[in-house]
Formats: C-alpha cells, structure tokens, sequence
C-alpha cells in the first residue's frame, strides 16, 4: 500500500458514498493481508527512521481507558543485541540447569533476528488501580495490532513472540522493569525474505453468537 493508499484511509479522506467503500475495501484489504513472519524470515532492510516514528505513532490510536498509557515499547538497537542474547541464555539457565552449550546458542540467536526489535512492556500499577490488568493487556494488544497492520502497509513483514524468557529474573534486570510491569512480547519488523502459505482464516460463525432470550425464572 502506497502514500496516496494511506491517505485515503485517514478519516478526514473517508467521506460517504465512494470513497467512504474505497476506504472500507482498503482497510478490509489490509487487515487481510497482514500475516505472521517470523523473525528468522525478518532481513535488512527494516523501517527508516520516518518508517519507525509512523510505527510507533500508530500505537497512539490505541483505545486506554482514563489515558492511562499502560504500555510501552523498548527498541533493542543492534548495538545491544549481543546482551539480550546472553539475557536469553542466563534465562534458559535459570529454568534449566542442564541446558547444553548448543541449546544455549539457540537461545542467544533468537536475539539477533529481524532488523527491528521491539518489547512490549504492560505496566499493571500506573494511574488508576480500578482500571485492571486485563484491560490494560488488551489496550497494549490493541496498540501492537496497530503496528502491525502500519507495517503490513509498508510492506514490511512482521510478527510477534513470546516464551519463558520474558518472566525470567535475567531479562526483567536487563530492561529495567518495575515490580508492576511485565514483559508481554517481543515484536519484530523487517522485510520478508520468505513467507509460508496463507494460513485459513476463521469465519465469523467460529467466534460470534447472539445473546438469545433470558431463560425464564420458574422458582
């Protein structure tokens, strides 16, 4: 999808009639076409620096209930990769103390994978305490799908991670994380060196009901 493609979807553009079924096909397009890559089918290029501040913009839109903003993002430069591969393997030490050498290298190459890295931080303590911790996952989890589909328009590939590591007493050091937050993912951006076949989508009947009538009360 190109500038003038974007554009259009901005709601100033997305006036009724025609263009307002433009924009609509464009945004069901997008949505449809953003698939997982993973990460070790993530290769340079990744985002421009104007392509990262648009990424990261999009999380914006995020709906957070009282403006609360309880997410984050932490960008891991390449300069750093080396340190969050050995968080990744005192991680995989922590759990297991029979890791052999290789293992522990799987582990760390899982670091230097995709141009960009990002961690998806969720902070369960900031601002108002009746606002709970589920509703924060789901504004950060609204915010990351935002991204995701920018970068899906970019052209980019990208794809989410998690695992063991990320509540491991190594990683949580290395970033800094505060007694209320945790580590949600990692999320990864680059251009796609290879993609698997389309995976069949649910349709709408797999995960939408009607309420029906409330039963009737006989007591």
């Amino acid at each position: 999808m190109n500038t003038a493609q974007l554009t259009r979807l901005s709601p100033m553009a997305c006036e009724p009639d025609a263009v307002e079924r433009e924009c609509v096909r464009a945004a069901v397009d997008l949505i449809h076409a953003r698939q997982t890559v993973l990460p070790k089918r993530l290769l340079a290029p990744g985002p421009d620096a104007d392509q990262l501040q648009a990424l990261l913009g999009a999380a914006a839109a995020a709906p957070d209930h009282g403006q609360l903003l309880p997410w984050r993002f932490v960008i891991v430069p390449r300069s750093e990769r080396a340190s969050l591969a050995e968080v990744f393997a005192q991680a995989l030490r922590e759990r297991d103390a029979a890791a052999t050498p290789a293992q522990l290298d799987q582990a760390r190459e899982k670091a230097h994978r995709a141009p960009l890295l990002l961690l998806v931080v969720v902070d369960g303590d900031r601002g108002d305490p009746a606002v709970d911790l589920p509703e924060r996952i789901l504004s950060a989890g609204c915010a990351v799908q935002n991204m995701l589909l920018m970068a899906t328009a970019m052209g980019h590939g990208s794809a989410l991670t998690s695992g063991k590591a990320l509540g491991s007493a190594a990683l949580r050091r290395r970033f800094g994380l505060s007694a209320g937050e945790q580590a949600l993912c990692f999320l990864s951006v680059g251009t796609v060196a290879a993609r698997r076949p389309a995976r069949a989508r649910p349709t709408v009947t797999d995960y939408c009901s009607t309420l029906g009538p409330a039963p009737i009360n006989t007591d």
